[in-house]
């Protein structure tokens, strides 16, 4: 049986990437600090019954020895892990003069180490076994980053420079690693975002940015999409360095390439003034 260690897979996405697997008769570790194991009645996608299972255990990406633990008990279960996907993170907004250094601390330290910690924690059982994928969850703002969103912007533009560097790491041990940058989704990770008001007397533009974007995400794509994607990534013959989620963001994304990059971001800040 196919095996798949998730990071993050308690909610949103990586709750419908669980799923997924398992209904398609993979053995899932869902790590999270949140989670629960997932039976054949709970499976979300199309109904369906699971031909594999969910096993739920307790990780904290911000904790080194919790993400060494965490893979440790997974590999207690299994003899082998196929496909590894860093999911975890959440996201800030609110102008960068008036956001507390801490906050932006913790912002990168969740997203972006979070990765790092994870990536450690799995990359040891990877290399003894000589086969395996990494996927790490990005975002289109990684490439087009949002006003009072910069902190979350930059976390996942590190997730993207990070792939590709430990891409050509880990290419001799048979590793392959991907990014997916999923543009907007509607999940419960807009609810979740930790907004500041400071500032908002000065950057008047803020609030309604804000709240134009959450609409957006709002109305946005079903996170089951992107778990087919994900599942295409896992079990395609030879998976590309990145992926788009989307094909309007796909649209977007090329034309940021072709066009001048002053061009562009006057566009994002039309959208978002």
């Amino acid at each position: 049986m196919n095996t798949l260690v998730i990071s993050g897979g308690s909610s949103g996405i990586g709750k419908a990437t669980a799923s997924l697997f398992a209904e398609r008769g993979w053995r899932v570790f869902e790590l999270s600090r949140h989670g629960a194991a997932i039976d054949n009645a709970q499976c979300t996608m199309h109904n369906a019954q699971c031909a594999g299972e969910v096993v739920h255990i307790f990780c904290d990406v911000c904790d080194e020895e919790s993400c060494r633990k965490a893979v440790a008990e997974v590999m207690q279960q299994t003899d082998h892990i196929d496909v590894v996907i860093s999911n975890a993170g959440f996201g800030i907004s609110g102008p960068v003069e008036f956001t507390a250094i801490q906050d932006a601390e913790h912002q990168m330290d969740v997203n972006f180490m979070g990765t790092v910690r994870f990536t450690q924690a799995v990359l040891p059982q990877l290399r003894a076994q000589g086969y395996g994928r990494i996927i790490y969850t990005s975002s289109v703002a990684a490439q087009l980053p949002v006003p009072y969103q910069a902190f979350y912007s930059a976390s996942k533009a590190a997730i993207n420079a990070l792939a590709l560097a430990i891409a050509n790491e880990v290419k001799g041990f048979g590793i392959s690693v991907s990014v997916l940058m999923p543009g907007d989704v509607s999940t419960g990770f807009t609810d979740a975002r930790e907004k500041s008001m400071a500032g908002e007397a000065i950057y008047r533009s803020a609030h309604k940015a804000v709240a134009n974007m959450e609409q957006d995400e709002r109305a946005g794509m079903a996170p089951e999409q992107m778990a087919r994607l994900f599942y295409h990534i896992a079990t395609c013959r030879s998976p590309r360095p990145q992926y788009i989620g989307g094909f309007q963001y796909r649209v977007l994304c090329l034309l940021d390439r072709l066009l001048p990059k002053r061009f562009v971001n006057w566009v994002e800040y039309k959208l978002y003034s």
